[in-house]
């Protein structure tokens, strides 16, 4: 892992600031870190060391800005901005300080539409267990209180151009992939950058530009089944689960903000490595592959994007 490291942060817009940061910090359980003078209001999972990776800001319309990944160093932050370049990708630099506590960012557009940084530099603060001699239990965590930020899924028409720009450029290995009928289309693809069963997924969809879903790991099956039961006494609306997925093998709820932009609490999943051969999953199995116990896709699930 000497380039891209992880999802780092990631930008939602809300239709009620208030309402979401009540959402988002006592249901949810994710630490208020700062706001800024546009009023975007920062967070962070409290595992996480860096000053914050979830940000949101209110908007007319509910989605996601941009998508940031942290890469290892300044210049790798400078390798990768001239490979995109080269590869043909007009990019952006962002100067530091334009997010809160953290460094300059160079800012690319994918086929499917969507709108991705790179960067290096975030303040850290920590987890509050310290470096020398940590406890391991953080304490009074409220809500579901997840780890980290961990993935996104999101939509767009060109998954090809998108899928061949985060493998042949940004060093992305592919996981798993569900293929058309006859085998000779990606329908969606599974990524990552890491170890992780999986860091980002594309699925083909004529709507370009469009979240399905961000995800938030949690500890343990019990946290999931704990999470349930959260959303359902604060009267979150849950769209599935808690349930397994037959793609990664993670287990999972999904369910909705109060701006109708869908979140997943997510648990386990398999280690990948680069010289893994991926996955297919053939499109008549298409439900087992999401929901491996039900085996079948609602059609909220299949349609309902921001």
């Amino acid at each position: 892992m000497t380039g891209v490291l992880r999802p780092g942060h990631t930008q939602l817009r809300v239709l009620n600031l208030e309402e979401s940061v009540k959402f988002y910090t006592e249901i949810f359980g994710l630490v208020e870190t700062g706001r800024d003078v546009s009023g975007r209001v920062y967070f962070k999972c409290h595992d996480e060391r860096d000053h914050n990776s979830f940000i949101i800001r209110e908007a007319d319309t509910a989605g996601m800005d941009f998508y940031g990944f942290k890469v290892l160093n300044a210049a790798t932050l400078d390798k990768l901005e001239t490979d995109l370049n080269e590869y043909g990708v007009p990019t952006e630099r962002i100067p530091a300080g334009e997010l809160l506590e953290t460094g300059e960012r160079v800012r690319f557009t994918a086929p499917t539409g969507h709108v991705f940084e790179l960067y290096y530099d975030k303040t850290e603060v920590g987890d509050g267990l310290g470096y020398v001699n940590p406890e391991v239990i953080i304490q009074n965590r409220k809500g579901i209180s997840p780890i980290r930020l961990d993935h996104w899924q999101i939509h767009g028409a060109d998954l090809d151009g998108s899928r061949d720009l985060f493998i042949d450029v940004l060093g992305f290995s592919l996981v798993e992939k569900i293929v058309s009928t006859d085998g000779k289309l990606d329908l969606a693809v599974w990524l990552t950058c890491s170890t992780k069963a999986h860091d980002i997924a594309f699925v083909r969809d004529e709507r370009n530009n469009t979240l399905h879903h961000m995800s938030f790991l949690l500890e343990t099956w019990d946290h999931v089944l704990k999470a349930a039961d959260l959303m359902s006494a604060n009267r979150v609306p849950i769209d599935l689960g808690p349930v397994r997925h037959g793609i990664t093998r993670g287990t999972t709820i999904y369910a909705f903000d109060p701006s109708g932009n869908r979140f997943e609490t997510f648990c386990g999943g398999y280690s990948f490595y680069p010289d893994m051969k991926p996955y297919t999953w053939t499109e008549d199995e298409m439900g087992a592959a999401v929901f491996y116990h039900t085996r079948e896709l609602n059609e909220r699930f299949l349609t309902v994007v921001t």
